[in-house]
């Protein structure tokens, strides 16, 4: 299973392909599987980024705690699995292909930012990026929040 640590910068080209950083793309396993699943954030203003593998793993620890007899349930696991895109960095140049419907989700102009957040990695707008990011003080308030007595 790949770690994803660290932050990049990147700028889309004129077709809105973006340059995988290759930090990111090296912790892969050689040979392996280079498809990624992109999709919005649930709770932030960010893309997620997972690999193939680990998308299915997280996809079936959900599915494994809904009903599909239960009307919500349904409705939400259409939602949760609709606006995806399935990519993999070419070869040649490295670039992914994210759909402008995804990039304007999270407000991308020209600039993003990858961040990698160890099974999985957040891309964000650049712009958007540092106002998300929370206080020191919040940091250390939830770090405590966390801690076992």
């Amino acid at each position: 299973m790949a770690t994803f640590i660290g932050k990049y910068s990147a700028r889309l080209d004129d077709k809105g392909r973006v340059v995988f950083p290759s930090p990111l793309k090296g912790v892969m396993p050689a040979g392996g599987d280079m498809r990624f699943i992109i999709k919005r954030s649930i709770y932030d203003g960010c893309l997620e980024m997972y690999t193939f593998d680990e998308w299915v793993r997280q996809s079936e620890k959900i599915k494994e705690g809904l009903d599909f007899f239960n009307p919500d349930h349904v409705s939400f696991w259409r939602e949760y699995m609709m606006d995806r895109d399935v990519v993999e960095p070419d070869p040649r140049f490295g670039r992914i292909s994210i759909s402008r419907e995804l990039l304007d989700a999270i407000g991308v102009d020209r600039e993003v930012i990858f961040l990698g957040i160890d099974f999985k990695i957040e891309i964000w707008a650049k712009e958007k990026f540092e106002t998300a990011r929370i206080s020191n003080d919040e940091f250390i308030a939830i770090a405590k929040g966390l801690s076992r007595k």
